[in-house]
């Protein structure tokens, strides 16, 4: 690292009643950064569990704990820490998240140390409630073109998460920090207004774990409400590359359309389902019906084709061998 150079990185984790669960493994692996010029944000969002004692178990002078008076709502939260942050560079770490212990350190040696970039990223994985990993996913967005990136994360090509992607905080703060429609895709609001103006810098290896679990604020959120904000974010993208807004909101019409029907299927109820369905095809201007997705999701039509797979399997594949 060069001598002069060694920008402050802000890790936030805004918190609310996870003392007891994941909390610890989150302030645990931002202190144990090998990048050892940090700060470390906790913002108690008024929990009535005993997150304070775990924040001061730690007794790392890094750490900068607030506990708000009331409760002000998980998005008010967040953007607390990015008005509270000192940092050059703003990671947000939800409570639930993890991240490598050189996260930090990859990053700002991939960016050279250039506290003028807009945005840099990694790979993510997809972690469980227990920590078991259930998928990865390397950022192959290296050398893309801002369009070209939408591009390829409507083709599920790079991996957008919090805990994997660090903003320039001056710049964050400058668009005043994470803010969308419906406070859904908030996050990758600011990034592409970031990555857009202010140029990414991308790591292909996985630092970062999202935490998938049921009490992800995503699986909460109302169907329609998540199809406003991919709306509210696909134009801001055809707003950053005018020169490609016709296939960037061609594909993205799709690409979020379909990320939609995805939802609809997570659904608990079977009765709301298929309205669901019908408010994403018609929110998304009846690109491309839903009906793949129902019979996806319907248990009989999946119960049959692990049926044929089965016979498949079992008869016909070992008779179609002793015949040849």
């Amino acid at each position: 690292m060069p001598d002069k150079v060694v920008p402050l990185v802000t890790i936030a984790i805004p918190t609310y009643n996870r003392a007891n669960g994941y909390l610890r493994q989150a302030i645990d692996c931002s202190v144990k950064q090998t990048y050892r010029n940090i700060e470390i944000i906790i913002s108690d969002n008024c929990s009535t569990d005993n997150t304070e004692e775990v924040v001061k178990s730690f007794n790392d002078p890094r750490i900068r704990y607030f506990r708000q008076d009331k409760n002000i709502g998980m998005y008010n939260n967040e953007n607390f820490c990015v008005q509270q942050a000192k940092g050059d560079f703003f990671l947000l770490l939800c409570d639930d998240d993890l991240i490598d212990h050189d996260l930090v350190d990859v990053c700002l040696r991939a960016a050279n140390y250039d506290t003028n970039v807009g945005v840099i990223l990694t790979g993510t994985r997809v972690i469980n409630g227990d920590g078991e990993v259930l998928g990865e996913d390397t950022n192959k967005a290296g050398g893309l073109s801002t369009a070209d990136f939408f591009l390829a994360w409507f083709e599920h090509k790079v991996p957008l998460y919090l805990c994997s992607t660090l903003y320039n905080t001056k710049r964050l703060q400058e668009i005043d920090g994470f803010r969308s429609k419906k406070a859904l895709y908030e996050d990758n609001v600011a990034l592409v207004q970031l990555a857009a103006k202010f140029g990414r810098v991308d790591v292909r290896d996985v630092k970062a774990g999202f935490r998938r679990h049921s009490d992800n604020i995503g699986t909460a959120a109302k169907i329609s409400d998540w199809c406003e904000d991919s709306l509210y974010l696909l134009d801001v993208m055809c707003n950053v590359v005018p020169e490609k807004e016709a296939i960037v909101r061609e594909k993205g019409m799709l690409s979020l359309c379909r990320q939609n029907y995805g939802r609809c299927g997570r659904l608990q109820s079977r009765i709301k389902r298929p309205y669901a369905y019908y408010v994403v095809y018609k929110k998304f201007h009846y690109c491309e019906p839903p009906f793949k997705y129902i019979f996806d999701n319907n248990i009989l039509y999946r119960s049959a084709h692990r049926l044929i797979r089965g016979v498949k399997k079992r008869i016909i594949e070992p008779l179609s061998h002793d015949i040849r």
